[in-house]
């Protein structure tokens, strides 16, 4: 081939050559370059969801706080009946197997709510206000509860004791009892109406429950 056929050749090559490398270095031709997420503005995908996904709604709220909601404080016990508070009361007998079976109560007069807890102080007096007779058992194998007493509310204590006849032990009649609130030291004075009652403490001896709600009838 002689150089005069080959040099035009030649030119024509280096021609196509400088075409494609000026539009490859202005960017006005040839495959677009990639384009990045941060350069367009537009959410590229996250760890917890894909790109375009859902997003957060903005009237809900975005902080992730680990503090709890404070506890309510827990209201106040109600303070104890006072004597001032109640009045006493000796409900009918109820007598069975031999038993003669008293409720003893304690009613909440007073406007406000108040508790009690444990075992009234039973005493049986005399027109005098003097004991006749030993001081009550207190039935301590039986629970003990905290009673809350609305105004007007009730609390009893069972008061029972084996008829006196069927033990054979010498009695008295008493006039009153005076009960004593728990926790208290002034007493109030119930008329007995339950007759006779045991005067030795050897026999046929009373013992009084626990208070718990209610009257007891």
């Amino acid at each position: 081939m002689t150089l005069r056929r080959i040099l035009p050749a030649v030119l024509a090559c280096c021609a196509v050559l400088t075409a494609c490398t000026s539009h490859s270095a202005d960017g006005t031709s040839g495959g677009a370059p990639p384009t990045s997420a941060a350069a367009t503005g537009t959410p590229s995908a996250t760890a917890s969801g894909p790109a375009g996904g859902d997003t957060a709604d903005p009237s809900e709220p975005t902080g992730t706080g680990t503090g709890t909601a404070a506890a309510s404080p827990a209201a106040p016990a109600p303070k104890r009946c006072r004597t001032s508070d109640l009045k006493a009361s000796l409900g009918p007998d109820h007598p069975g197997a031999g038993q003669e079976n008293f409720a003893l109560v304690l009613t909440n007069r007073s406007p406000r709510t108040c508790s009690l807890y444990g075992f009234p102080g039973v005493a049986f007096v005399d027109g005098a206000g003097d004991a006749v007779t030993p001081d009550p058992e207190r039935a301590t194998g039986q629970p003990q509860q905290r009673v809350t007493l609305a105004p007007g509310a009730d609390a009893w204590s069972a008061l029972s004791y084996t008829d006196p006849a069927i033990t054979g032990v010498t009695t008295v009649t008493p006039q009153a009892l005076l009960v004593t609130p728990p926790d208290e030291t002034t007493s109030l004075s119930v008329p007995w109406t339950g007759g006779k009652v045991s005067n030795t403490g050897k026999a046929s001896v009373p013992r009084v429950s626990p208070l718990r709600p209610g009257s007891g009838a």
